[in-house]
């Protein structure tokens, strides 16, 4: 599948230790940044499908603020549990904006969270 850059964000506009969640060519990206590395994962938790970025981030990992399972942000592995990893997106950094690489192709359904309502 063919992925394409696209602008997301500016860099100073995620703090490191936190995670924002964005819409990028269709498709939902959780974008946090750890250590200093900006990470790109699909926004959907493969168990629950809620939105991950609404989760807290710590070590490294996120995790799903509905039933609780943790993913590392590099590898999209589950941490202790029997879930499938996340989907990743290749980041990077040019002119002080982030750039995410997402599939050309529109996600489906199997791609989109569950947004919980207030």
């Amino acid at each position: 599948m063919a992925e394409t850059f696209h602008r997301a964000t500016a860099a100073d506009e995620v703090p490191d230790g936190s995670a924002t969640g964005l819409i990028v060519n269709g498709w939902p990206v959780l974008l946090a940044r750890s250590e200093g590395k900006y990470l790109a994962t699909i926004d959907r938790c493969p168990h629950a499908a809620s939105e991950l970025s609404t989760g807290r981030i710590r070590r490294g990992a996120v995790m799903c603020p509905l039933h609780g399972a943790r993913f590392e942000l590099a590898t999209g592995k589950c941490i202790g549990g029997p879930y499938k990893p996340l989907m990743l997106f290749e980041t990077r950094i040019i002119d002080d904006w982030i750039e995410i690489a997402v599939p050309d192709a529109a996600p489906g359904f199997e791609h989109m969270p569950v947004r919980q309502r207030a």
